[in-house]
């Protein structure tokens, strides 16, 4: 027997949770469950929205307490809330990968490079060599679904 679980939580709504019969499924059963995720898609776009500016509003803050940090010539600050300590965090990247490919190559540093592998162009070798696999590759596949939302949809109560 084919069952799928859902649970659709709001704030002020108690949690539904319920065992359909896929086999039985109504079209208002998928209705319930398209609008379920619909309203969870645009919750969660709407938490991101505001961790985004969560984010922008810390690095605004960050800013000010380096800035502090160069003025008070002190890279260690200590108060009642804690202790805030500056540090030198550096980055790289390069501008020309071609050079930096060859440079890898030449030096044996393969350890430069991350540990993954880019989709598009594994499926695109793939595509064109069907009979040469890279050695160690590993797949899955699983269905997903998307919706797109009506625009003349509107939520009845």
């Amino acid at each position: 027997m084919n069952e799928i679980m859902t649970s659709t939580r709001s704030e002020g709504v108690k949690t539904v949770v319920e065992m359909i019969e896929i086999e039985s499924m109504t079209g208002e059963d998928i209705e319930r469950i398209m609008k379920a995720i619909i309203e969870i898609r645009e919750k969660i776009a709407t938490h991101e929205n505001e961790i985004k500016k969560m984010r922008e509003e810390k690095s605004e803050l960050d800013a000010i307490l380096i800035e502090a940090c160069r003025v008070l010539k002190s890279d260690s600050l200590k108060n009642e809330v804690g202790t805030l300590t500056r540090r030198v965090k550096k980055r790289y990247w390069t501008t020309d990968w071609p050079s930096m490919y060859k440079f890898i190559k030449e030096k044996d540093l393969i350890e430069f490079m991350e540990k993954r592998l880019n989709q598009t162009n594994i499926k695109e070798y793939i595509a064109e060599n069907p009979d040469e696999l890279p050695p160690g590759l590993s797949t899955s596949s699983e269905y997903t679904v998307s919706i797109r939302k009506n625009r003349s949809y509107e939520e009845k109560e």
